[in-house]
């Protein structure tokens, strides 16, 4: 069993390592090798996946602010807000999956399938330089959230390969300034599922 624990010490370690440095979270990488190892079930997972991204999520933030980058608070809470309401909606959609499924795999072949989408818009979106929506107002940023929270709750991932695309995608900010906010997104859904 300790093999197990090293093993899932080293992925959550390289996994936060990497999606603090690129904006997107460990979630990405740990909730696929967690499925690949196959030791645990998959609400399981999700709850290893949410504890780690949250971790590195509270202190990538705190190092940012340390750092003195200007974070626009309001803009946060919109999308946060949004998250953690688009968090509940994806949690019963994975919950609902569960229960009407009839086996883990169809359920984890699913959530696979909806990542490589979710990842293949991202790449898309940074590849070919998609212009921006420039677009303004709360209630588009907490439609950001909403969408964002219920992939990152769906999925287990934290949201990362959407979160830095959709940002910019929808607002036109900078990838530096997305990294950030996506990070920020990422904390606060990370709390709400692991309430």
């Amino acid at each position: 069993m300790w093999v197990i624990g090293l093993m899932y010490f080293s992925v959550i370690l390289i996994a936060n390592a990497l999606g603090a440095i690129s904006g997107m979270g460990g979630g990405v990488l740990i909730k696929p090798i967690f499925d690949l190892i196959g030791q645990d079930p998959v609400a399981s997972i999700s709850f290893y996946s949410a504890v780690a991204v949250f971790t590195m999520s509270i202190v990538t933030t705190f190092k940012q602010i340390r750092n003195g980058i200007n974070i626009r608070w309001n803009f946060v809470g919109w999308i946060a807000g949004g998250s953690i309401i688009g968090g509940v909606f994806g949690n019963n959609l994975l919950a609902k999956l569960l229960s009407i499924l009839p086996s883990e795999k169809q359920v984890l072949l699913t959530q696979i399938v909806v990542t490589i989408l979710t990842i293949v818009f991202a790449f898309m979106n940074t590849k070919f330089a998609w212009k921006s929506w420039n677009l303004k107002g709360w209630y588009w940023q907490l439609g950001c959230g909403l969408t964002l929270g219920m992939f990152a709750s769906f999925l287990g991932i934290g949201g990362g390969p959407i979160n830095v695309a959709l940002l910019m995608l929808m607002f036109g900010i900078p990838i530096k300034e997305a990294t950030v906010y996506s990070i920020c997104t990422i904390l606060f859904g990370s709390v709400k599922n692991l309430v």
